[in-house]
């Protein structure tokens, strides 16, 4: 069952890993890697190349390279090996309770830049990582946490949206390890990050759990600031409805208690 999970997960994303490798980078590695490959076995062309073998066949391998490319094809594999095992078994989407807005490359900067009080947290994914994946239960419970009007919590998708990933400098290079990341962001201003990256665009390790995020974050403390600023909002807007009424009141008392004195006066009279 897993292995059609990610039989179709790959298909569905067939076209954006398809965009994604359609690269000069990507396409001059893969031809530089079949190249020597295609040059070896080649009729014509391997009788004039030079090996180690014993026998004196240059169109085979010997055994120094078979431990080239045996060396090369493990470093290869333990380089990506998180991005092979989503292909074969990618964890479940999760589908519990949160309290996130999901923005799009269209409406990110626009929500971020709202409202000046307003505090976001955002989350680079994608969904072919699974580290991702494993994340998205940690992210919802904060969100049910700490989620308030004056702290909001927010995700994009950068795997499918690659021009927020150049705009926010998130790489979705599986050597890079950047996702996911989070960012901490202050009236449209980028505060900071996590994992934090270093000059050659690597990601420092940190480990994404729920009491690494509330420390780094301050998540308490700025849990507390947002209250008391909607609760200072709130008593505002109570107060000034809450004046209406008795000023009105006290405008209408005399109104009702006039009339009756004038008569009270006529009657013992």
């Amino acid at each position: 069952m897993g292995l059609i999970t990610g039989l179709c997960t790959f298909l569905y994303h067939l076209p954006q890993i398809y965009k994604w490798l359609l690269k000069p980078y990507y396409i001059a590695s893969f031809f530089m890697t079949v190249a020597f490959l295609l040059v070896r076995k080649a009729p014509g062309l391997c009788e004039y190349l030079a090996t180690q073998r014993e026998d004196g066949n240059s169109c085979d391998f010997d055994w120094r390279e078979l431990e080239i490319l045996m060396f090369l094809s493990a470093i290869v594999m333990m380089k990506n090996r998180r991005a092979t095992f989503i292909m074969t078994c990618k964890p479940p989407l999760y589908m519990g309770p949160e309290y996130i807005k999901y923005f799009s490359d269209t409406t990110i900067d626009e929500e971020l830049q709202r409202d000046s009080r307003v505090t976001w947290i955002v989350e680079f994914y994608a969904n072919w990582s699974s580290d991702c994946q494993s994340f998205a239960p940690v992210f919802a419970d904060l969100s049910l946490k700490y989620n308030c009007p004056g702290l909001r919590f927010g995700k994009v998708d950068i795997g499918r949206y690659g021009e927020v990933s150049q705009r926010y400098r998130v790489s979705t290079s599986p050597l890079a390890r950047q996702l996911p990341s989070l960012v901490l962001f202050q009236g449209g201003r980028e505060i900071m990050r996590r994992p934090m990256v270093d000059n050659k665009g690597r990601a420092v390790s940190w480990t994404f759990n729920e009491e690494n995020i509330i420390r780094e974050f301050n998540l308490n403390e700025l849990f507390q600031k947002s209250k008391k600023l909607n609760k200072g909002h709130g008593l505002k807007e109570e107060e000034q409805n809450g004046f209406q009424p008795e000023e009105g009141g006290d405008e209408l008392h005399p109104e009702t208690d006039n009339p009756e004195e004038p008569t009270e006066s006529k009657k013992d009279q």
